[in-house]
């Protein structure tokens, strides 16, 4: 049996929701992270992996009670809440600050990973031969994908269901960012913010009874779209789950020591101090979304001169990045001790 969830506990999931869907959306950061370091990881895990043939049995029988237990239904549904509010309003926030404070996000988020590494990897005793093996080449991963080059946006249905298996991800998998993974596919602006837009306009129509969407071709195909990416990434969750338990049960340590060598790789992906590379076309001119927004396909980086006071507020957001995420180890100890 479950434990019943106080209203503060189901505040905190909501909250945790909400800093998992934020996290996704932004290239670069991981969902998983925030699960590993807010200490609701393993329960995250578990309960997808619930998600299995007997959860299935009890719904098509009509138990809807016992499905919503067995399948741990009060945590998954206060968290898949919290993500759904957080794509439509602390994700508009954070695009508003990386539009007009990029260097002091990317530096936050910088200092969160590195804080983030320091978390995973303090209590981990058993370096050997073969973890090192593997934390090396999770570090190597994590920093080749980091220098990739995208590819061309791609709508073909099959790859948009194949797109969201591999973009949630992130979500499974601390340090590997599944928006990031998408923008090297090339559908990072097709699915996370032109199919975003689309689902936001027809449900504020819907809202003042405006059905005139219906007769509006690209608009249902991009709500076609963005149900085939939503039906792949609850495929991708639920398998991934099952795949990931199975490695930590039989692999934990090696498993371990993969991840955090990726999570220090991708330190390359947030590197505070780059310029913006955007898509060109054969002409050399800008390519455009379909908000007239120019399309980010990498970064070059560089390394700040420090004679610039702004590199030197950098250095202080990446501090509080890293004492934010040491102040949710320290208090997630806290609240377990209480309990």
């Amino acid at each position: 049996m479950q434990k019943e969830r106080t209203l503060a506990d189901k505040i905190f999931i909501v909250i945790k929701g909400l800093g998992m869907g934020a996290a996704n959306k932004v290239p670069g950061v991981s969902g998983g992270i925030v699960a590993f370091v807010a200490g609701f990881y393993e329960e995250f895990i578990y309960s997808l992996q619930k998600i299995n043939l007997k959860a299935f049995k009890l719904l098509l029988g009509g138990r809807f009670k016992s499905f919503y237990r067995y399948v741990n239904g009060s945590f998954l549904s206060l968290l898949i809440f919290g993500m759904l509010v957080s794509y439509f309003s602390v994700s508009k926030i954070l695009d508003y600050f990386l539009e007009r404070e990029e260097l002091l996000v990317w530096s936050t988020f910088f200092g969160m990973i590195i804080g983030s590494i320091y978390y995973i990897g303090k209590d981990f005793k058993h370096w050997n031969r073969a973890t090192i093996i593997a934390g090396t080449i999770g570090l190597v991963i994590g920093i080749s994908i980091s220098f990739l080059s995208p590819a061309k946006e791609n709508d073909n249905l099959l790859f948009i269901f194949l797109c969201g298996i591999i973009s949630v991800s992130g979500m499974t998998l601390p340090g590997l960012s599944g928006s990031f993974i998408l923008i090297l596919l090339g559908n990072y602006v097709l699915l996370l913010v032109d199919s975003v837009n689309a689902l936001y306009d027809t449900m504020a129509e819907l809202i003042i009874g405006d059905f005139s969407f219906i007769n509006n071709p690209e608009r249902i195909k991009t709500l076609q779209i963005l149900t085939i990416f939503t039906l792949g990434s609850s495929f991708g969750l639920v398998t991934l789950s099952h795949l990931l338990g199975y490695v930590l049960k039989h692999f934990k340590y090696i498993t371990s020591a993969v991840i955090i060598g990726f999570i220090t790789g991708s330190l390359g992906v947030v590197w505070p101090w780059k310029h913006p590379i955007y898509m060109l076309d054969g002409n050399g001119k800008d390519v455009l979304d379909s908000n007239g927004a120019k399309i980010l396909v990498n970064y070059e980086r560089y390394f700040p001169d420090f004679a610039l006071e702004t590199n030197w507020w950098a250095v202080i957001f990446i501090i509080m990045g890293i004492t934010l995420l040491v102040g949710l180890e320290w208090y997630g100890k806290k609240r377990r001790r209480k309990k």
